[in-house]
């Protein structure tokens, strides 16, 4: 986009829908940003102007939480290894082909949201949380840094603890913090990260934030299993779009 007006307008809507769709499910803003910006843009790119908006609300996720210390001391070696993994993969997303970080990122939508439609229920004991835990942590951390997408494989591994919904949260929350600021890292060592981006990046907060705050309100309204099958779906179509768009 060379119109700035167009580029304004199209950053606002993006963060705002983002930003809305985190106040309804509590995640999904870098996953919506990075589809939708990822169609424009080049993915490195889109990963910058993603930091603030996520890092600020993923914060506000974290540390609203009841219990903060406990999640911290459960899950210290998984965010250890996101930490690690994608500080060092994002090395590959600001060299390889924009083309194939497209691609990269529509796959990873395709699998996320058919998996969250179709995929069974799943249950993880402790013993098997431990003995899994820093693998599920690497392989998270390696498809964020090659997409800026931080939801597979954690958020299915979160969701088969059976936590609590407070304690399920702010692990989301714990897990999106390490993994943003993992990202920011990365990029700043590439040299990817630069003034004019993070410029944008705090622009985008401000629909951020008033996405999330409509989100919240549209959640005691609406059932949140409609919003999230339309969710899902719409992910599904997206990823779609992208990851076909390397091969038209």
């Amino acid at each position: 986009m060379n119109d700035p007006l167009s580029f304004a307008l199209a950053l606002t809507a993006i963060f705002l829908s983002a930003g809305l769709v985190k106040g309804v499910t509590g995640m999904g803003l870098p996953t919506v940003a990075m589809g939708l910006l990822g169609s424009f843009m080049s993915p490195v790119t889109a990963a910058a102007i993603l930091i603030i908006p996520s890092l600020v609300t993923n914060l506000w996720q974290l540390l609203t939480g009841p219990s903060l210390q406990r999640v911290i001391r459960r899950f210290w070696p998984m965010m250890t290894a996101i930490a690690l993994a994608t500080a060092l993969s994002t090395m590959l997303l600001s060299r390889i082909n924009p083309d194939w970080s497209r691609t990269f990122i529509g796959v990873t939508l395709i699998v996320y949201s058919m998996y969250a439609l179709l995929g069974p229920t799943l249950e993880i004991s402790k013993s098997l949380e431990r003995r899994t835990a820093a693998i599920v942590g690497l392989t998270t951390g390696a498809i964020t840094g090659l997409t800026g997408i931080f939801v597979v494989p954690a958020v299915p591994f979160f969701q088969a603890l059976n936590l609590s919904k407070e304690d399920l949260v702010q692990a989301l929350g714990l897990s999106f913090t390490v993994s943003t600021l993992s990202l920011a890292l990365g990029l700043l060592i590439q040299d990817s990260l630069k003034l004019e981006q993070l410029g944008m990046s705090m622009a985008a907060l401000i629909p951020a934030l008033a996405g999330m705050s409509i989100g919240q309100r549209i959640r005691t309204l609406l059932k949140p299993k409609t919003f999230r099958c339309l969710f899902l779906v719409f992910l599904l179509l997206l990823g779609i779009e992208l990851a076909m768009r390397s091969f038209v």
